[in-house]
């Protein structure tokens, strides 16, 4: 089975997506799984997971009814306020269906990311380790640190590292970004995804720009904890679905054969994901 790990779907106008401004010209549309399904089985794809991309309940429902319409959605992961003291009760409601796979953390949007250590957060979040639940953890480079602290506590959490921590590839640097995610990459439960590059590397690139980020994560997690992702539509920012498989192509190490891309491409989703 291929997947692809990580897409988005929207409707400008339900309200819930005020990053996407007119200026985002190529984004201030309606995005929708017909639009990406030619390219999927283009690339030889059985279906995609769907990651929440606004911070509301209302958003889920909206992504999980699109589920309910569209076969080639196979998971979808959602978004809970774990500060909330009803997340649990919106959490039951959600297990209900079928394709409520995982939750999102957007700690990339948190105005001070240290909110993720407070104990309640801490204890909502070990809850649902507890249940071997998948959590997506978006971050900055520049929050790796505090991530890390959370992981430190919980070191049962079923996590995924969405973006690679999103490093600074526009740069050309590594550090700290490779030292925190060696770090991380020592808990067996924390998985990275392969996705999200191209915006991280400004609108002018090269191909050659992600081979040492995709080597040191690839170093770091082996072909077991790997997931691709192409983050379509927001890849279109910078790059066409088709040169995001050809960058991811061209850095992955020489000596991987079919059983590591199997995995990579859609295995370690379907196991992450508990589809």
């Amino acid at each position: 089975m291929r997947i692809d790990a990580h897409q988005h779907f929207w409707k400008i106008d339900r309200g819930d997506y005020g990053w996407i401004t007119p200026n985002l010209s190529r984004l201030h549309r309606d995005f929708l799984p017909a639009d990406v399904e030619p390219i999927l089985k283009k690339h030889g794809f059985d279906g995609c997971i769907v990651v929440q991309a606004a911070a509301t309940l209302e958003e889920t429902d909206y992504i999980l009814s699109l589920s309910d319409q569209t076969e080639s959605i196979l998971g979808v992961v959602g978004w809970l306020d774990l500060s909330s003291k009803e997340h649990r009760k919106h959490f039951a409601r959600y297990r209900l269906h079928p394709k409520f796979k995982g939750i999102r953390i957007m700690i990339q949007d948190m105005p001070d990311p240290t909110i993720i250590l407070e104990p309640n957060f801490v204890d909502a979040l070990r809850e649902y380790a507890a249940e071997g639940f998948p959590i997506d953890l978006l971050l900055k480079h520049e929050q790796m640190q505090c991530a890390l602290k959370l992981i430190q506590q919980i070191p049962t959490l079923r996590g995924v590292i969405d973006h690679l921590a999103k490093p600074p590839i526009h740069e050309g640097t590594q550090e700290p970004w490779a030292r925190y995610l060696a770090e991380m990459s020592e808990y067996p439960g924390i998985y990275c995804k392969l996705s999200g590059m191209v915006t991280e590397a400004g609108q002018v690139w090269r191909r050659e720009n992600f081979v040492p980020y995709v080597r040191k994560v690839v170093e770091l997690f082996g072909p077991e904890r790997v997931l691709f992702g192409s983050d379509w539509p927001v890849c279109l920012l910078a790059a066409e679905y088709d040169q995001v498989m050809l960058i991811l192509l061209d850095a992955l190490p020489e000596q991987w054969g079919d059983i590591e891309r199997q995995r990579l491409f859609g295995l370690n989703a379907k196991e992450f994901y508990k589809l």
